[in-house]
């Protein structure tokens, strides 16, 4: 009778606790918690995991490899919390699907993050946690929730990933716009999806594809509908006239390099010391939307966290105060915003500038970990529909180098879900 109490008491737990989530999740990225940093989620391809350059692969792994996400973060607290991990199924519009647990997970659906280790000779405290997430079943959109283990609302934070099987073939080409008028400023995605072998009602219909520039979920294309249906090859063509397959192909980001505190590195203007923290200047930043391209190499706006003595940045990285300044005239009726994949390609109070006018630049001090930062700057309005424009300040060119992923959803027969059923990368201008 005990055991039959407790097993009751856990379900019931557990419904109650995905009706609060029900009612309060936002799917998207984000981290409701102010002392938790730099939380980190990509493909552990590789046993060494002090490896940078592993961060810089977008959350997105097949489930025909033997691959698994790894997250990583900072709890500034300096003392241990005991947090839980969950995972929540989304359709194509990353809105939560009606799957219960049991239909997209092998394990009980709650996991304890046990693995942590404390941060080693920082003037800013931190624990550094890591979890590996276990495999989902369906390939699709996942949201992953992290808790307080003692107040299972405390929602820390939440962060996006996908699984994908290829059960469809996709071939995609980019090259610069049709359009007269945008061919130097806009770049063209013209792909085409083969589903011979596969259950498909409805070809035109039934396929959900999505464009996405440099991995960030505030450019991309939706609501593509395919140009020319080839039945008998089964192939699905997506050249479109309307241009509703072109994006701006904005600039090569800004960086700077925050490994060492020794000595200034690359785009650091200058760094002080004093006893509770480190500062550090970024060279003072112009405009860009004026003049010709410029070729430069970056990591299409992502960073890395890294320590250049050591070259253990998990543990051994502090946090620095880093103050950005972009000298242009005070624009009227628009907030300045310094931006990147360290704020999640979000605009709010962490990244917003603050016009100085003894400086006669804007300016704005965000704490980051020391590593190698990609940036750009982006003007926008505020209210229920905000405008943004990366134009304003950066520029569009047609010979930025960028990334592009397509994906391809679909809800097979008496599926209740929208499943990944095509994932594909591809490359402009690319360099190297």
């Amino acid at each position: 009778m005990t055991i039959l109490f407790r097993v009751l008491s856990v379900f019931f737990l557990c419904l109650i606790t995905d009706q609060l989530l029900a009612q309060q999740l936002q799917t998207i990225d984000h981290i409701y918690d102010s002392k938790v940093e730099t939380v980190l989620l990509f493909p552990q391809v590789s046993t060494n995991l002090s490896d940078p350059a592993l961060t810089l692969n977008p959350p997105v792994i097949s489930l025909d490899e033997q691959v698994t996400l790894q997250l990583e973060f900072d709890d500034l607290t300096a003392t241990y919390r005991s947090f839980r991990a969950r995972m929540v199924h989304c359709n194509a519009d990353w809105q939560r699907s009606v799957l219960n647990d049991i239909e997209f997970t092998y394990e009980y659906n709650d996991n304890p993050i046990t693995e942590y280790q404390t941060s080693i000779n920082t003037k800013i405290p931190y624990f550094h946690y890591r979890f590996t997430l276990p495999r989902m079943k369906l390939p699709g959109n996942y949201l992953l929730v992290v808790y307080d283990e003692r107040n299972r609302n405390n929602i820390i934070f939440t962060r996006r990933f996908s699984t994908y099987q290829n059960r469809v073939t996709v071939a995609a080409d980019v090259h610069f716009s049709s359009g007269p008028a945008r061919q130097f400023s806009d770049q063209q995605i013209d792909l085409s999806i083969s589903y011979k072998g596969y259950q498909v009602i409805s070809p035109q219909d039934d396929f959900k594809v999505i464009i996405r520039q440099n991995y960030r979920d505030d450019r991309e294309i939706r609501g593509l509908r395919p140009t020319n249906v080839q039945a008998f090859d089964q192939v699905l063509e997506y050249r479109l006239v309307d241009l509703s397959n072109t994006m701006p192909g904005g600039n090569e980001f800004r960086f700077f390099d925050t490994r060492t505190i020794l000595s200034r590195a690359n785009y650091i203007e200058r760094i002080e010391r004093p006893a509770d923290r480190n500062i550090a200047y970024v060279q003072v930043d112009q405009s860009r939307n004026q003049g010709v391209y410029i070729q430069s190499d970056d990591f299409n706006g992502q960073f890395v966290i890294d320590h250049r003595e050591t070259g253990i940045g998990g543990t051994n990285a502090d946090y620095i105060e880093t103050i950005f300044t972009l000298k242009i005239p005070e624009v009227s009726g628009l907030d300045v915003y310094v931006n990147g994949a360290f704020n999640f390609w979000q605009l709010n109070n962490r990244n917003r500038m603050a016009f100085d006018a003894l400086l006669g630049a804007y300016r704005s001090t965000i704490l980051l970990k020391q590593g190698v930062y990609n940036y750009d700057y982006t003007v926008g309005t505020t209210g229920p529909q905000p405008k943004v424009d990366e134009n304003y300040v950066e520029g569009n060119f047609s010979s930025t180098e960028n990334d592009y992923e397509i994906f391809v959803y679909h809800r097979p027969p008496a599926s209740r879900a929208d499943q990944l059923v095509a994932y594909k990368r591809v490359g402009v201008n690319k360099r190297k």
